[in-house]
């Protein structure tokens, strides 16, 4: 599948539609690629919204914590960013196994950085300043 997006509501939009295809297929593993500022959080921010996360939490890149994890009322979501990850090596201290056999989504910024193919694929082009092409592949 593959979208043009034109605004960061449109993104998100995309995000959460995309969460209906997942709800029922727990565990399941999405990776997103593509460059800085290319719309990966923003469209995590709409999956948390497809999934009824409490939207008083603030749903950001995890490029320092590294992991996040949110509530929702049908299934909790883990976002992983691998941005600051420059060995493999230390992709193990993260303890992804865990999350991957959670029965929750989990979601991983920079994922081209595993050696592991996930569920699905979303790759985000910058397009202009204002517009993007985002890119889902399922491998499910």
């Amino acid at each position: 599948m593959e979208f043009i997006s034109k605004t960061t509501a449109e993104t998100q939009k995309i995000g959460s539609d995309f969460t209906k295809t997942l709800i029922s297929k727990t565990p399941i593993t999405v990776g997103l690629i593509g460059d800085l500022g290319s719309g990966k959080t923003t469209f995590v921010q709409g999956m948390a919204k497809g999934l009824g996360i409490d939207p008083r939490y603030y749903v950001n890149s995890p490029t320092f914590t590294m992991v996040n994890e949110y509530h929702g009322k049908k299934v909790n979501l883990i976002h992983v960013d691998l941005y600051r990850i420059e060995k493999p090596l230390e992709i193990e201290t993260l303890a992804l196994e865990e999350y991957l056999h959670s029965g929750k989504i989990v979601v991983i910024e920079w994922s081209e950085k595993l050696e592991k193919k996930l569920d699905y694929e979303v790759r985000f082009e910058m397009i202009s300043e204002k517009e993007r092409k985002i890119e889902v592949t399922p491998y499910v």
